[in-house]
């Protein structure tokens, strides 16, 4: 197929199908965004209590490498007989994909946080809840946003499996796109998920680069 024909079917794709295409991308981000969310829930609190407790803090770095290995497609086919299909496998496992950066890198964020903040801290009369909320999280906040750039970056690349389960999303694109031998199906969809993926690099990175600056004008010693 040529570059010019892909184009002409892309277009025509987009001005026959636009409310479709547009539904698709809304529901792989409602996927997206209901899977951070849940991780988050999960991995953040759990990664603080790691932070201050070593066995916790071991256990999850072991339970983060153990969910590292599972495939996320052999995961999705096992849940089907147990759960059936649509969304709540799909969010399953995508959740034990998100889980592993955000809690080692809240883990790690928390650790990263010098005592000597801690002791100006106390010796300036703030009790834990001031030091946690006014030091503790600022200082480990650029490390947690990295865990949840990564795990954001990718639920999305990874929920067009989606859609072997009828959860939905952007998946449906590219493998309706295969099973057709149509191409333009193909690029559409996977351009649109590595758009996703992009924008949310880029957004996170932003958003990092803020936070540590913020944190050297204000945490200099």
């Amino acid at each position: 197929m040529g570059s010019g024909r892909l184009l002409d079917q892309i277009i025509q794709y987009f001005q026959t199908n636009s409310g479709q295409y547009w539904q698709y991308v809304g529901q792989h981000i409602f996927l997206t965004v209901v899977t951070l969310v849940i991780s988050m829930v999960i991995a953040l609190p759990l990664g603080y209590i790691g932070s201050r407790i070593k066995p916790v803090a071991r256990f999850c770095v072991m339970f983060a490498q153990v969910l590292r290995i599972i495939p996320s497609l052999a995961l999705l086919f096992l849940l089907i007989p147990f759960i059936g299909t649509g969304i709540v496998p799909a969010l399953i496992a995508l959740i034990v994909l998100a889980l592993p950066p955000l809690l080692i890198n809240t883990i790690l964020g928390f650790n990263e946080v010098s005592p000597l903040y801690k002791e100006v801290g106390t010796a300036l009369g703030m009790n834990r809840q001031q030091l946690r909320r006014q030091i503790e999280v600022p200082l480990a906040l650029p490390y947690i946003l990295n865990g949840i750039k990564l795990a954001l970056v990718e639920i999305i690349a990874s929920a067009t499996l989606a859609t072997y389960i009828g959860a939905g999303g952007l998946g449906t694109l590219i493998f309706t796109g295969l099973g057709l031998y149509d191409m333009s199906y193909v690029v559409i969809g996977a351009a649109s998920v590595a758009i996703l993926s992009l924008f949310a690099m880029i957004s996170f990175d932003f958003l990092i680069r803020k936070v540590q600056m913020h944190d050297r004008t204000n945490y200099s010693i």
